[in-house]
């Protein structure tokens, strides 16, 4: 059985946090989604739980921790892999147009990364790296 990966982050408006992950190409697993949560698929394996504020809350029970505000303090860094240069560019213009804040732009050659806070804060960096790095690291100089 290969690994799944869940990335739980917070939303404090559910119904627009789902419009923003469709908006971007995104699908919605109903199966996983109710009214206090949507299951984002990233990819076959990859997923992205949205939570309601006071759902995720549930699962910080006993452990002292209080949930975050991803508008003020970094929560997360969540990066994804696209297949280019233009993938990456696409993708965040989409996000943009959903109602992302976009941020700095990288480019190192051999890996060009772009950055966006979804409406709730929550950061995310698409990129796309040189296959031949992605293999051997990058160049050294």
């Amino acid at each position: 059985m290969s690994t799944q990966l869940f990335v739980n982050i917070i939303t404090d408006d559910l119904p627009r946090a789902k419009q923003f992950f469709t908006s971007v190409g995104w699908i919605i697993n109903p199966n996983f989604s109710d009214d206090n949560a949507i299951c984002v698929v990233l990819s076959e394996h990859n997923y992205l739980m949205v939570l309601t504020r006071s759902f995720y809350a549930q699962f910080l029970e006993g452990t002292g921790k209080v949930t975050g505000d991803a508008k003020t303090q970094s929560l997360a860094l969540i990066s994804f892999s696209l297949d280019s240069r233009e993938a990456v560019d696409h993708f965040v213009a989409r996000a943009e147009g959903a109602g992302a804040k976009v941020g700095k732009t990288q480019d190192l050659g051999f890996m060009y990364q772009r950055q966006f806070d979804d409406p709730d804060g929550n950061h995310f960096e698409p990129f796309w790296m040189d296959p031949e790095a992605a293999e051997s690291g990058p160049p050294q100089e």
